[in-house]
């Protein structure tokens, strides 16, 4: 059975002779292949040289052909702001901006990047479709309306719901015809990303997203290729819901347990992908951590309905040999036993003493704000919330792509991303809150500090 075969069946919920293994490989695409974030993202040739090189460098089993959860939303009038280590954030929200929702026309392959995209896609396609299975990444429907409309959305959800029910309506045409796209450049599994999910409830879930998501689902199907629901942040509590919608695949980070969604799961027939930490395994930790973490995810998802993937895409920065070490552990050739390492060693963090700091001090746990949508978000809200009590508030993000933010938050004992500390304090975790609920709980922060 090659390689693709092999994604294929397992996506299916068949038994396979060797647990598939999928790395996300995004960003680090182009650090393998020595270029920074916004030169990638904006080029075929580098595009289809990094994922070729990740193919050569990872024996992988498949791989997406790009992941970037911002092309759809450039398409239809957003800004972009790029990093030179991570994907594009979207930078402006096209209905805030005086566009309506009527003035907005669907994406076509010459739409934005589109045209690089797709070229990529299908080289990638001709290239390595023969051996491993080539995903086709689509931004979600409640992302994408999030790109589109920005954090109000959340106020309109109670206040105006059958308006956010229009721009979801929207989103899923969005999605079907980028869906198409990838379909048409060859992929064999598309992959519905849509990691704000995470950060609604599943009422709200069952409101706004099923019906927008499960008609995706579904013309995936009638095309005859295979589907991944993928989420980021802790979910947990919209895995059943996100079952309902009846993807073939869901995919989950390290947020929420693997046994649990297994065991959730396989009653529907649905099978699972997952979740090797991005961070602290992966980009921090040694190669026996990788090997081990790997260890556990395959005896947790077992040879029938499960697929080994990072919790999403990989940092930039992850080093080759932790990759490898993954790779070594798939195919059943680990020869050498590994030090561990500490990977906090030489990192000194201290908390401060909140009580003694003259402002509030809003401590947000991200994975990066400037590439995870959830946490891109989340600061947005964050910030917002805090610009009327102007300096009585500080606000600090800790990446936990870097060691420091690691530290931060295993002494808060923060255990999710995103996740809102208000004087070292956990408030939120995992969850946004209104802007109205964010400035109410600063400002009786503020008060019980006797700050004026």
């Amino acid at each position: 059975m090659n390689a693709k075969q092999l994604v294929v069946d397992a996506l299916h919920n068949k038994k396979v002779e060797r647990i598939p293994w999928v790395p996300f490989v995004g960003c680090h695409a182009a650090n393998l292949i020595g270029v920074y974030c916004e030169e990638y993202f904006n080029n075929a040739d580098l595009i289809v040289k990094g994922v070729t090189k990740a193919y050569e460098e990872y024996q992988p089993d498949g791989l997406p052909a790009l992941f970037d959860l911002q092309v759809e939303a450039e398409a239809l009038g957003c800004k972009l702001v790029y990093a030179k280590d991570n994907p594009p954030a979207v930078a402006t929200h096209i209905l805030e901006e005086g566009v309506t929702l009527d003035d907005l026309q669907l994406p076509t392959e010459k739409s934005g990047r589109f045209p690089i995209v797709l070229d990529a896609t299908r080289r990638i396609v001709k290239k390595l479709g023969d051996k491993i299975a080539i995903y086709g990444l689509i931004t979600g429907p409640f992302t994408l309306a999030l790109h589109l409309r920005g954090t109000d959305i959340f106020y309109e959800m109670l206040d105006e719901p059958e308006k956010v029910e229009e721009l979801m309506e929207f989103c899923k045409n969005v999605c079907i015809n980028t869906a198409k796209m990838y379909i048409d450049a060859g992929c064999d599994i598309i992959a519905v990303v849509d990691p704000m999910t995470s950060q609604i409830s599943p009422d709200s879930f069952e409101e706004f997203v099923s019906p927008a998501v499960m008609p995706v689902f579904e013309f995936i199907r009638e095309q005859g290729k295979g589907s991944s629901f993928f989420v980021c942040g802790n979910a947990k509590r919209n895995i059943v819901e996100m079952c309902k919608t009846k993807p073939d695949n869901i995919s989950i980070d390290e947020n929420i347990p693997l046994d649990y969604v297994v065991e959730t799961c396989r009653p529907y027939g649905v099978s699972v992908g997952g979740n090797i930490k991005l961070t602290l395994t992966m980009l921090f930790g040694s190669r026996m951590d990788n090997v081990n973490d790997a260890k556990n995810c395959m005896t947790i998802g077992g040879e029938q309905g499960f697929i080994l993937s990072p919790g999403c895409d990989m940092p930039y920065a992850t080093p080759m040999e932790n990759v490898k070490a993954i790779t070594s552990t798939v195919h059943g050739n680990v020869t050498e036993i590994f030090e561990e390492e500490d990977i906090m060693a030489g990192v000194g963090y201290n908390l401060p003493d909140y009580s003694k700091e003259k402002q509030v001090i809003v401590d947000c746990i991200t994975l990066d704000s400037e590439s995870c949508a959830a946490c891109q978000y989340t600061m947005e809200a964050v910030l917002t919330a805090a610009a009327p009590l102007k300096d009585k508030v500080k606000v600090i993000e800790h990446k936990i792509k870097q060691k420091e933010g690691v530290a931060c938050m295993l002494k808060l004992g923060a255990s999710n991303v995103p996740t809102i500390a208000v004087d070292g304090e956990i408030k939120y975790a995992s969850i946004l809150p209104s802007n109205t609920e964010l400035t109410a709980c600063f400002e009786a922060a503020a008060k019980k500090k006797g700050i004026q």
